[in-house]
């Protein structure tokens, strides 16, 4: 039977470029099509089900706070396969930190452009986002990589966690004094109003991508390079599964202890956040390891595959180009015979027309590796 990856290395994880490509069906449509398909079904559980599609307000942890870290994990994970192979092939460290430099710089570059920065509406333009954080994140994380072993990665992981922890508890914060987590009198919420110029997202008070909470999103991906050891390490491949669906359960404890005290907060990207995202990354990139290259069910994983091997592209036209509007001409008549059904139809064409731009892609293999 013919490959449905002709154009994917024999030696690649297939489950790293499927579950990214899972990640991203969120971020593009695939949240708002559950909601849609959902409120038209108007089932008993429909409000608990959209209430998962969405952040929470403060302290709490949804469907939808689990994509972006996800992300970040994801490309942790990614991190050791490719540069690995550059230090093995002699690449001096040097030049491999410039080449890292020059990926977190272009990266950086678009998030801006992303945001308006070509609008040169400098007063009210916002100066972080989703791609700066995954640049910060991916600078860090790396040069990390490349200069420590395992255990210093890991022991870096916890000082993060723990620095993170202390610095939120113990720095007092003019006018609230120290450890105060709510919205406003918050220190990670105070650094964003002291320093961040322009305009906020998503609170008032702060950015939720913001300058403090930006270190232990580092974390984040950080715990995806030690799942990458793990990996790549000479266990059997059900020994690797086990010790994933094994760590994750153990991420997840690990918060809900931490929670406690330090309370799980996507807003504030709370150490106990980066735990239970951190579990429940692994646990699903156990599933998807586990069926996709262990088992070698992989047909399934083609749309995925197709999404996550392209997955800044597809983030920065989502953003850039109103794909509705683009899809209209060619559905406006069908759309009109669905009646209710208008809502499900609508996104689920934006998608599929996202889903056809990148195969194109793919098929002609331009891969944007920002």
């Amino acid at each position: 039977m013919k490959s449905p990856f002709p154009d994917v290395p024999t030696d690649r994880v297939l489950s790293i470029d499927a579950l990214r490509g899972f990640d991203m069906f969120w971020i593009i449509g695939g949240g708002t099509l559950v909601i849609r398909l959902f409120e038209w079904l108007n089932l008993p559980f429909t409000g608990t089900v959209v209430a998962q599609m969405e952040h929470s307000a403060w302290n709490g942890f949804t469907f939808e706070d689990l994509i972006f870290p996800l992300f970040l994990f994801i490309m942790g994970v990614s991190i050791p396969f490719a540069l690995t192979k550059r230090l093995q092939r002699g690449e001096p460290k040097g030049s491999l930190h410039i080449r890292i430099f020059k990926r977190f710089a272009l990266l950086f570059f678009l998030g801006l452009v992303y945001n308006g920065l070509l609008n040169f509406n400098f007063a009210d333009m916002r100066y972080v986002g989703v791609l700066q954080r995954i640049a910060l994140c991916y600078l860090a994380a790396s040069v990390i990589f490349i200069n420590t072993g395992i255990r210093g990665q890991a022991i870096w992981t916890g000082a993060i966690l723990f620095g993170y922890w202390a610095l939120m508890a113990l720095v007092p914060v003019p006018g609230f004094g120290a450890g105060v987590l709510t919205p406003e009198g918050n220190l990670a919420s105070w650094v964003d109003r002291l320093v961040l110029p322009g305009r906020f997202c998503c609170f008032e008070y702060g950015d939720n991508e913001g300058l403090l909470s930006t270190i232990p999103a580092v974390a984040t991906a950080l715990l995806g390079v030690l799942a990458s050891h793990w990996l790549r390490s000479n266990r059997t491949p059900n020994a690797k599964t086990i010790g994933l669906l094994a760590a994750g359960c153990l991420g997840l404890g690990a918060a809900l202890i931490w929670d406690l005290v330090f309370p799980i907060n996507k807003l504030l990207w709370t150490s106990s956040y980066v735990l239970l995202a951190g579990g429940w990354s692994l646990l699903l990139l156990a599933v998807f390891y586990w069926i996709i290259d262990v088992r070698g069910w992989r047909s399934w994983s083609f749309p995925f595959v197709v999404v996550g091997m392209n997955a800044i592209a597809i983030y920065l036209l989502s953003g850039m180009v109103n794909f509705n509007q683009l899809v209209d001409p060619f559905i406006r008549g069908l759309a009109g015979l669905t009646g209710d059904f208008r809502p499900v139809f609508v996104v689920s064409s934006a998608l599929i027309a996202k889903w056809i731009l990148l195969w194109f892609l793919y098929k002609q293999k331009i891969f944007l590796r920002a």
